[in-house]
């Protein structure tokens, strides 16, 4: 069996996974709260304990091998994860699992080693483009923060390689934008692409075009608006929700042109996370490919990039799965997932 996860500063998915002859086939999920654990194995021990009565029944096996996608840096075999204060440690997962065969993925690498376990049904295209093989591939999402990964042909496959681009800083492109800019200085000493590009930024933009308009959400500080202010911009029900939702959408069409040009990506780019998902309806009406390819001299070049959009909100989860079963030689069993 492997065990896979996919390890994000508001929720945490988990999800058992056995293979049966030339198939893979999910036995368990669970998914949770981040900020509920003061520490990932506790979680751990907790998923395990779940499903234990399952998985007996259904006669699996013994852990052999486990990934997982985390939201920070991977260095040295540990990721200190960016939006929560754990510490995800490969040692000491290989102790509490009793395997040797533990992989640390960022959670967008394992997101990129996804797309290849993502059915035709579960992609959007935004633009069909015209797609250069083995060329330089690039992922974007945004989330409780704003991933960005690269995938680089090696000759035999894709590999994926993690950044940590969400935290370069916020390039506004025009006036409003400048003005957006100043009013978070503000604020913040530092300005991130992040700060404004995950969920929490869509209070922050709605803020600063009318702050004298609010909503229930607005009454917590510890609530999360962007549900509030996606679902209401969506319907049309609030003039600032829509032009929050129309600017927000422009500025990350924007950002994704700009990591495109940055790594040459002609083989496409790939939008996942799960803002884009419950936004999908304003993702495809054009706002975001105008922006993606409003830049100097490039446009054309940026218009015939493929741009997709990934709907299986488990592809960090299917991807991390597939590079721990990749690494106890479990491929050589289902050789369609790496195609």
């Amino acid at each position: 069996m492997i065990l896979a996860g996919d390890i994000g500063g508001t929720k945490c998915n988990l999800a058992l996974y056995e293979f049966r002859g030339t198939t893979c086939q999910q036995i368990a999920k669970r998914q949770y709260e981040s900020w509920k654990f003061s520490s990932f194995d506790g979680m751990i021990a907790k998923f395990l304990s779940a499903i234990s009565n399952g998985t007996k029944k259904a006669g699996a096996g013994k852990i052999e091998a486990a990934g997982f996608g985390v939201a920070g840096p991977v260095i040295d075999h540990q990721v200190r994860a960016t939006n929560l204060q754990w510490i995800v440690d490969g040692p000491a997962l290989a102790k509490q699992l009793a395997t040797d065969h533990i992989v640390l993925l960022n959670d967008l690498e394992a997101t990129c080693y996804g797309l290849a376990l993502v059915g035709p049904s579960e992609i959007s295209t935004l633009n069909r483009g015209v797609p250069a093989p083995q060329a330089t591939r690039a992922l974007i999402a945004a989330g409780t923060g704003l991933g960005e990964a690269i995938l680089f042909w090696d000759g035999h496959r894709y590999i994926a390689a993690s950044s940590e681009g969400g935290h370069a800083d916020f390039a506004p492109r025009n006036e409003r934008e400048i003005e957006l800019l100043r009013y978070m200085k503000k604020r913040n000493e530092f300005v991130s692409v992040e700060l404004i590009l995950s969920g929490r930024g869509f209070r922050a933009v709605h803020e600063f075009l009318d702050a004298s308009v609010r909503h229930p959400s607005f009454d917590d500080p510890e609530a999360d608006a962007a549900p509030e202010i996606t679902r209401l911009g969506l319907a049309g029900q609030c003039a600032v929700c829509v032009q929050t939702l129309d600017l927000w959408v422009a500025m990350y069409g924007a950002e994704a042109g700009n990591l495109a040009l940055k790594v040459l990506a002609r083989g496409g780019v790939w939008i996942a996370g799960g803002i884009a998902v419950k936004i999908r309806k304003k993702m495809e009406d054009g706002t975001f490919f105008r922006a993606f390819c409003e830049k100097e001299k490039f446009g054309a070049l940026l218009a015939e990039i493929p741009v997709q959009m990934v709907l299986n909100e488990e592809a960090p989860l299917l991807g991390a799965m597939s590079q721990a079963a990749r690494m106890a030689g479990l491929q050589n069993k289902a050789n369609h997932f790496w195609a």
